[in-house]
Protein backbone atom coordinates (compact mmCIF):
# COMPACT_ATOMS: atom_id res chain seq x y z
CA UNK A 1 0.00 0.00 0.00
CA UNK A 2 1.29 3.47 -0.92
CA UNK A 3 0.45 6.92 0.39
CA UNK A 4 1.44 10.49 1.26
CA UNK A 5 2.66 11.54 4.71
CA UNK A 6 0.33 14.41 5.68
CA UNK A 7 1.17 14.80 9.37
CA UNK A 8 4.16 14.18 11.62
CA UNK A 9 3.78 14.44 15.39
CA UNK A 10 7.28 13.19 16.14
CA UNK A 11 6.32 9.66 17.11
CA UNK A 12 3.47 8.95 14.65
CA UNK A 13 2.98 9.72 10.97
CA UNK A 14 -0.49 10.15 9.46
CA UNK A 15 -0.50 8.73 5.93
CA UNK A 16 -3.18 9.44 3.32
CA UNK A 17 -3.26 6.26 1.27
CA UNK A 18 -3.85 6.26 -2.47
CA UNK A 19 -7.32 4.80 -1.86
CA UNK A 20 -8.27 7.67 0.49
CA UNK A 21 -7.71 6.20 3.96
CA UNK A 22 -5.94 8.04 6.78
CA UNK A 23 -3.72 5.58 8.66
CA UNK A 24 -1.59 6.27 11.74
CA UNK A 25 1.84 4.81 11.05
CA UNK A 26 5.22 4.26 12.62
CA UNK A 27 8.64 3.77 11.11
CA UNK A 28 9.62 0.10 11.00
CA UNK A 29 12.58 -0.87 13.16
CA UNK A 30 15.79 1.05 12.53
CA UNK A 31 14.70 2.30 9.11
CA UNK A 32 16.97 5.18 8.07
CA UNK A 33 17.34 7.32 4.99
CA UNK A 34 20.33 6.43 2.88
CA UNK A 35 23.08 9.02 3.19
CA UNK A 36 21.18 11.37 5.54
CA UNK A 37 21.42 11.10 9.30
CA UNK A 38 18.24 12.77 10.39
CA UNK A 39 16.18 13.20 13.54
CA UNK A 40 13.11 12.51 11.38
CA UNK A 41 13.79 9.88 8.71
CA UNK A 42 10.30 10.49 7.29
CA UNK A 43 8.90 13.98 6.66
CA UNK A 44 5.58 15.47 5.62
CA UNK A 45 5.34 15.41 1.84
CA UNK A 46 7.07 12.04 1.56
CA UNK A 47 5.61 9.26 -0.58
CA UNK A 48 5.85 6.02 1.38
CA UNK A 49 4.98 2.33 1.30
CA UNK A 50 3.00 0.83 4.18
CA UNK A 51 2.25 -2.52 5.68
CA UNK A 52 -0.92 -2.49 7.79
CA UNK A 53 -1.43 -4.52 10.94
CA UNK A 54 -4.53 -5.94 12.68
CA UNK A 55 -4.76 -2.97 15.08
CA UNK A 56 -5.60 -0.65 12.18
CA UNK A 57 -2.24 1.11 12.21
CA UNK A 58 0.71 0.54 9.90
CA UNK A 59 4.47 0.37 9.52
CA UNK A 60 6.26 2.53 6.96
CA UNK A 61 8.60 0.16 5.13
CA UNK A 62 9.97 2.31 2.31
CA UNK A 63 10.23 5.92 1.20
CA UNK A 64 10.02 7.17 -2.38
CA UNK A 65 12.74 9.24 -4.02
CA UNK A 66 12.49 12.91 -3.09
CA UNK A 67 12.63 15.57 -5.79
CA UNK A 68 13.63 18.15 -3.15
CA UNK A 69 13.36 19.00 0.52
CA UNK A 70 14.10 21.77 3.01
CA UNK A 71 16.58 20.70 5.65
CA UNK A 72 18.26 22.40 8.60
CA UNK A 73 20.64 21.45 11.37
CA UNK A 74 18.90 19.70 14.22
CA UNK A 75 18.40 22.02 17.21
CA UNK A 76 20.57 20.14 19.68
CA UNK A 77 22.54 17.61 17.64
CA UNK A 78 25.24 19.13 15.46
CA UNK A 79 25.78 15.92 13.47
CA UNK A 80 22.12 15.43 12.63
CA UNK A 81 19.66 17.21 10.40
CA UNK A 82 15.96 17.91 10.61
CA UNK A 83 13.96 17.69 7.39
CA UNK A 84 11.22 20.31 7.48
CA UNK A 85 9.26 19.04 4.45
CA UNK A 86 9.80 17.07 1.24
CA UNK A 87 8.58 17.27 -2.36
CA UNK A 88 7.42 20.89 -2.30
CA UNK A 89 6.68 23.18 -5.27
CA UNK A 90 7.42 26.40 -3.40
CA UNK A 91 7.99 27.86 0.05
CA UNK A 92 6.42 30.95 1.58
CA UNK A 93 8.87 32.32 4.14
CA UNK A 94 6.85 34.54 6.49
CA UNK A 95 8.96 37.32 8.01
CA UNK A 96 8.27 40.40 10.12
CA UNK A 97 10.32 43.58 10.54
CA UNK A 98 8.91 43.83 14.07
CA UNK A 99 6.62 41.95 16.50
CA UNK A 100 8.98 39.98 16.41
CA UNK A 101 11.86 41.07 14.20
CA UNK A 102 13.13 38.50 11.70
CA UNK A 103 16.89 38.81 11.19
CA UNK A 104 18.35 39.07 7.70
CA UNK A 105 20.75 36.27 8.70
CA UNK A 106 17.80 33.92 9.28
CA UNK A 107 16.22 34.93 5.95
CA UNK A 108 19.48 34.44 4.05
CA UNK A 109 20.18 31.05 5.61
CA UNK A 110 16.71 29.83 4.67
CA UNK A 111 17.08 31.18 1.12
CA UNK A 112 20.50 29.56 0.69
CA UNK A 113 19.20 26.20 1.88
CA UNK A 114 16.22 26.48 -0.47
CA UNK A 115 18.59 27.31 -3.36
CA UNK A 116 20.67 24.24 -2.52
CA UNK A 117 17.66 21.95 -2.79
CA UNK A 118 15.95 23.78 -5.68
CA UNK A 119 12.90 25.08 -3.80
CA UNK A 120 11.53 28.44 -5.08
CA UNK A 121 10.86 30.89 -2.22
CA UNK A 122 8.40 33.78 -1.92
CA UNK A 123 9.10 36.22 0.93
CA UNK A 124 5.93 37.24 2.78
CA UNK A 125 6.33 40.36 4.94
CA UNK A 126 3.52 40.11 7.49
CA UNK A 127 2.06 42.47 10.14
CA UNK A 128 2.25 45.51 7.89
CA UNK A 129 -0.75 46.92 9.79
CA UNK A 130 1.32 47.19 13.01
CA UNK A 131 4.24 49.14 11.57
CA UNK A 132 4.92 52.81 12.18
CA UNK A 133 6.29 55.07 9.45
CA UNK A 134 9.96 54.25 10.11
CA UNK A 135 9.26 50.52 10.23
CA UNK A 136 7.33 50.70 6.96
CA UNK A 137 10.30 52.45 5.34
CA UNK A 138 12.62 49.74 6.63
CA UNK A 139 10.27 47.04 5.33
CA UNK A 140 10.26 48.68 1.90
CA UNK A 141 14.07 48.73 1.92
CA UNK A 142 14.09 45.01 2.76
CA UNK A 143 11.63 44.26 -0.04
CA UNK A 144 13.70 46.27 -2.48
CA UNK A 145 16.86 44.40 -1.44
CA UNK A 146 15.38 40.93 -1.95
CA UNK A 147 13.53 41.83 -5.14
CA UNK A 148 16.82 43.14 -6.56
CA UNK A 149 18.42 39.78 -5.71
CA UNK A 150 15.57 38.08 -7.57
CA UNK A 151 13.04 36.97 -4.95
CA UNK A 152 9.32 37.67 -5.16
CA UNK A 153 8.12 39.65 -2.13
CA UNK A 154 4.65 40.48 -0.77
CA UNK A 155 3.70 42.88 2.05
CA UNK A 156 0.56 41.68 3.82
CA UNK A 157 -1.45 41.70 7.02
CA UNK A 158 -2.82 38.28 7.88
CA UNK A 159 -4.80 39.97 10.67
CA UNK A 160 -6.71 42.42 8.41
CA UNK A 161 -6.50 40.39 5.19
CA UNK A 162 -4.53 43.07 3.31
CA UNK A 163 -2.58 41.50 0.42
CA UNK A 164 -3.61 37.94 1.29
CA UNK A 165 -5.71 37.31 -1.83
CA UNK A 166 -2.69 37.75 -4.13
CA UNK A 167 -0.96 34.96 -2.22
CA UNK A 168 -4.07 32.77 -2.15
CA UNK A 169 -4.12 32.59 -5.95
CA UNK A 170 -0.55 31.23 -5.93
CA UNK A 171 -1.47 28.14 -3.91
CA UNK A 172 -3.82 26.35 -6.31
CA UNK A 173 -2.56 22.96 -7.42
CA UNK A 174 0.77 23.36 -5.63
CA UNK A 175 2.46 21.96 -2.54
CA UNK A 176 3.50 25.04 -0.55
CA UNK A 177 5.64 25.02 2.58
CA UNK A 178 4.85 27.80 5.07
CA UNK A 179 7.82 28.56 7.31
CA UNK A 180 9.28 31.29 9.50
CA UNK A 181 10.21 32.25 13.06
CA UNK A 182 7.77 31.66 15.89
CA UNK A 183 5.23 34.46 16.20
CA UNK A 184 5.34 35.85 12.64
CA UNK A 185 1.69 34.96 12.04
CA UNK A 186 1.76 31.69 10.09
CA UNK A 187 -1.28 30.27 11.88
CA UNK A 188 -3.27 33.50 11.36
CA UNK A 189 -2.36 33.39 7.66
CA UNK A 190 -3.46 29.77 7.31
CA UNK A 191 -6.76 30.62 8.99
CA UNK A 192 -7.17 33.31 6.30
CA UNK A 193 -6.33 30.86 3.51
CA UNK A 194 -8.46 28.02 4.86
CA UNK A 195 -11.46 29.24 6.86
CA UNK A 196 -12.27 26.40 9.19
CA UNK A 197 -8.67 25.34 9.73
CA UNK A 198 -9.11 26.99 13.16
CA UNK A 199 -5.43 26.91 13.99
CA UNK A 200 -4.55 28.19 17.43
CA UNK A 201 -2.78 31.55 17.53
CA UNK A 202 -0.84 33.12 20.40
CA UNK A 203 -0.03 36.64 21.48
CA UNK A 204 3.58 37.80 21.14
CA UNK A 205 5.50 37.57 24.42
CA UNK A 206 5.74 41.18 25.66
CA UNK A 207 8.81 40.46 27.77
CA UNK A 208 11.07 39.67 24.82
CA UNK A 209 8.96 40.62 21.77
CA UNK A 210 9.37 37.05 20.62
CA UNK A 211 6.91 34.54 19.30
CA UNK A 212 5.45 31.60 21.14
CA UNK A 213 5.17 28.19 19.52
CA UNK A 214 1.55 27.46 18.64
CA UNK A 215 2.14 24.72 16.06
CA UNK A 216 3.88 21.71 17.57
CA UNK A 217 3.87 19.36 14.58
CA UNK A 218 4.03 19.49 10.80
CA UNK A 219 0.82 19.00 8.85
CA UNK A 220 -0.40 19.20 5.24
CA UNK A 221 -3.68 21.09 4.80
CA UNK A 222 -5.61 20.59 1.52
CA UNK A 223 -6.22 23.82 -0.44
CA UNK A 224 -7.31 24.50 -4.03
CA UNK A 225 -6.27 21.13 -5.39
CA UNK A 226 -2.89 21.48 -3.66
CA UNK A 227 -1.46 21.35 -0.15
CA UNK A 228 -0.29 23.91 2.38
CA UNK A 229 2.35 22.57 4.78
CA UNK A 230 2.16 24.13 8.24
CA UNK A 231 5.33 23.73 10.31
CA UNK A 232 6.36 24.68 13.84
CA UNK A 233 8.04 28.09 14.11
CA UNK A 234 11.81 27.88 14.00
CA UNK A 235 14.06 30.15 16.06
CA UNK A 236 17.31 29.55 14.19
CA UNK A 237 18.34 28.02 10.90
CA UNK A 238 21.61 26.11 11.05
CA UNK A 239 22.61 25.14 7.54
CA UNK A 240 23.53 21.52 7.00
CA UNK A 241 25.75 19.57 4.66
CA UNK A 242 27.00 22.48 2.52
CA UNK A 243 30.57 22.70 1.30
CA UNK A 244 32.26 26.14 1.43
CA UNK A 245 33.00 26.04 -2.29
CA UNK A 246 29.30 25.40 -3.02
CA UNK A 247 28.09 28.25 -0.84
CA UNK A 248 28.74 30.95 -3.44
CA UNK A 249 26.16 29.46 -5.80
CA UNK A 250 23.43 29.66 -3.13
CA UNK A 251 23.70 33.47 -2.98
CA UNK A 252 22.42 34.56 -6.38
CA UNK A 253 24.08 37.96 -6.61
CA UNK A 254 27.41 36.72 -5.21
CA UNK A 255 27.37 33.90 -7.74
CA UNK A 256 26.77 36.35 -10.61
CA UNK A 257 29.81 38.46 -9.72
CA UNK A 258 31.99 35.47 -8.77
CA UNK A 259 32.30 34.50 -12.43
CA UNK A 260 34.57 37.53 -12.91
CA UNK A 261 36.94 36.71 -10.04
CA UNK A 262 40.62 36.27 -10.96
CA UNK A 263 40.82 32.88 -9.23
CA UNK A 264 38.32 30.09 -9.87
CA UNK A 265 38.56 28.92 -6.24
CA UNK A 266 38.09 32.43 -4.80
CA UNK A 267 36.43 32.45 -1.37
CA UNK A 268 35.49 36.16 -1.74
CA UNK A 269 37.04 37.02 1.59
CA UNK A 270 40.56 38.37 0.88
CA UNK A 271 41.81 37.36 -2.57
CA UNK A 272 43.21 39.91 -5.04
CA UNK A 273 41.08 40.43 -8.14
CA UNK A 274 37.89 39.36 -6.33
CA UNK A 275 34.91 40.68 -8.27
CA UNK A 276 32.59 40.00 -5.32
CA UNK A 277 34.56 42.23 -2.94
CA UNK A 278 34.62 44.92 -5.63
CA UNK A 279 30.83 44.61 -6.09
CA UNK A 280 30.41 44.86 -2.31
CA UNK A 281 32.48 48.05 -2.29
CA UNK A 282 30.43 49.43 -5.19
CA UNK A 283 27.15 48.58 -3.31
CA UNK A 284 25.97 46.05 -5.90
CA UNK A 285 25.95 43.46 -3.10
CA UNK A 286 24.25 44.34 0.20
CA UNK A 287 26.42 44.27 3.30
CA UNK A 288 23.79 42.22 5.16
CA UNK A 289 23.83 39.51 2.47
CA UNK A 290 27.61 39.37 2.45
CA UNK A 291 27.67 39.10 6.27
CA UNK A 292 25.25 36.16 6.04
CA UNK A 293 27.56 34.52 3.49
CA UNK A 294 30.54 34.99 5.85
CA UNK A 295 28.58 33.58 8.81
CA UNK A 296 27.78 30.45 6.82
CA UNK A 297 31.42 30.12 5.75
CA UNK A 298 32.32 30.39 9.43
CA UNK A 299 29.86 27.60 10.28
CA UNK A 300 31.77 25.25 8.04
CA UNK A 301 35.24 26.30 9.13
CA UNK A 302 34.49 26.09 12.83
CA UNK A 303 32.73 22.73 12.39
CA UNK A 304 29.55 23.98 14.05
CA UNK A 305 27.32 22.15 11.60
CA UNK A 306 29.24 19.06 10.58
CA UNK A 307 28.22 16.77 7.76
CA UNK A 308 26.21 13.65 8.38
CA UNK A 309 28.07 10.41 8.84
Amino acid sequence: MKGLVVKNTGSWYTVLTDDGQLIESKVKGNFRLKGIRSTNPVAVGDRVELVTNPEGTAFITDIGDRRNYIIRKSQNLSKQSHIIAANVDQAFLVVTVNYPQTSTTFIDRFLASAEAYRVPVVLVFNKTDLLDEDERRYQQMMIQLYETVGYECHAISAETGEGVEALRSMLDGKVTLLSGNSGVGKSTLINRFVPGANLRTAEISDAHNTGQHTTTFSEMIPIGGGWLIDTPGIKGFGTFDMEPEELTSYFREIFRFSKDCRFSNCTHTHEPGCAVLQALEDHYIAQSRYQSYLSMMDDKESGKYREAY
